[in-house]
């Protein structure tokens, strides 16, 4: 089955095939770009396709005919600054250790980081999995752990789960702060932003693996536009391109499933289920994007015992943001790394100023590794 499996990865990653699928979408890009008198404007919504897209050189490459945006889909970077500021007082509280995975670490609050509070003395502890986190506070009765849970609907599941397993072994340490964020209405909200001018989206395939293709159906019934829903190796996102590059070449807008390996017209209906049974949707702030309604995942009120939120101290003063860090707007496609005037100089993955360096799927990040040239800037 592992044989089988490589074989079907290793196509989407055919050398010829995605120097074919290359040579198309650069023909048609050119036809859809003189017939808009500009560069269309293409935006993906999902960390992992940033880093593909940057990995891959598909960004580079079709820069002159395709501009390419990241939006709001690094689960990190989307956290608001209160919200890191709440986690950084909840590391510093007597006989509490905070579990979080590791993208976190280095995200600047308002004047601090968790690298830098650990380094001082506050307990954090690195876990690849909440189950990890359960371990931790099942082998350390005397401490209260407190999960980071955050990501979209893909790892939400996960979390939930952590706190049955947590119940079943009869745990009364193990607490989760709930940062879990909903893709469709942050989707919304950038339909509707007269400033953001995006042709069409590259929707993600992790997210919708859980919700299904039809729960994005709205992007071009209500919104009028384009989109594809993709895999992440490079005829996944050639693909995508050349699909919304037809699109908006006839003017007929859908939203298209280009990831069915993996994606279902229904999405995950287990997984559904799960996060129906333990958590509430409620309102949320986003980094960038301000409070969005019905955007956020809360454990319900019968797992309050569970909720660090309803039982520890979370009062934060009032936050403060970087005055030239413009993560904010990068997140919503709005302007690009390189014209952040602290990108690859005083923000560097070494010392990242946002969270748009700090976390490995962040946009900033991306185009530092992969795509930032000192004639950028």
């Amino acid at each position: 089955m592992e044989e089988e499996e490589r074989g079907k990865l290793l196509k989407y990653r055919d050398r010829q095939l995605s120097r074919r699928l290359l040579d198309r979408v650069k023909r048609k890009g050119e036809e859809l770009k003189d017939k808009l008198g500009r560069r269309p404007v293409l935006m993906e919504v999902c960390g992992t396709h940033t880093v593909a897209f940057s990995r891959t050189g598909v960004r580079r490459v079709m820069e002159d005919i395709i501009d390419l945006r990241s939006g709001p889909g690094c689960p990190v970077c989307v956290i608001d600054n209160k919200d890191i500021d709440a986690m950084l007082a909840l590391s510093k509280m007597e006989g509490v250790t905070l579990g979080i995975f590791g993208d976190v670490m280095g995200v600047p609050g308002s004047y601090t980081s968790l690298e830098r509070e650990k380094a001082m003395g506050a307990s954090v502890e690195i876990f690849y999995s909440p189950w990890d986190a359960v371990k931790w506070a099942e082998r350390n009765p005397s401490r209260k752990m407190i999960f980071l849970g955050m990501g979209f609907e893909t790892t939400a599941p996960a979390t939930a789960l952590s706190i049955q397993e947590a119940d079943e072994k009869g745990l009364n340490n193990y607490y989760v702060f709930s940062l879990h964020k909903l893709v469709p209405p942050a989707l919304e909200l950038l339909l509707k932003d007269e400033e953001l001018r995006v042709d069409g989206f590259i929707l993600p395939g992790h997210v919708c693996a859980v919700i299904g293709r039809k729960a994005l159906e709205f992007v071009s019934s209500d919104g009028n536009r384009p989109g594809v829903i993709a895999g992440f190796e490079p005829v996944d996102l050639l693909g995508a391109l050349e699909n919304l590059v037809e699109q908006l070449l006839k003017g007929e807008y859908r939203v298209e499933n280009n990831y069915s390996r993996v994606v279902r017209e229904g999405g995950n209906k287990v997984a559904q289920t799960v996060i129906r049974e333990y958590y509430n949707i409620v309102d949320s702030t986003w980094r960038g994007l301000g409070e969005i309604e019905s955007s956020a995942l809360a454990l319900r009120e019968d797992l309050k015992k569970y909720d660090a939120t309803r039982n520890f101290p979370l009062e934060v003063s009032d936050s403060v943001t970087p005055e030239k860090c413009r993560c904010g707007e990068i997140l919503t496609g709005k302007v690009l790394p390189a014209q952040c005037p602290q990108f690859g100089e005083e923000c560097v993955p070494e010392n990242p100023q946002g969270a748009c360096m700090a976390s490995s799927e962040g946009v900033c990040a991306a185009y530092y590794h992969y795509d930032f040239q000192v004639n950028d800037k």
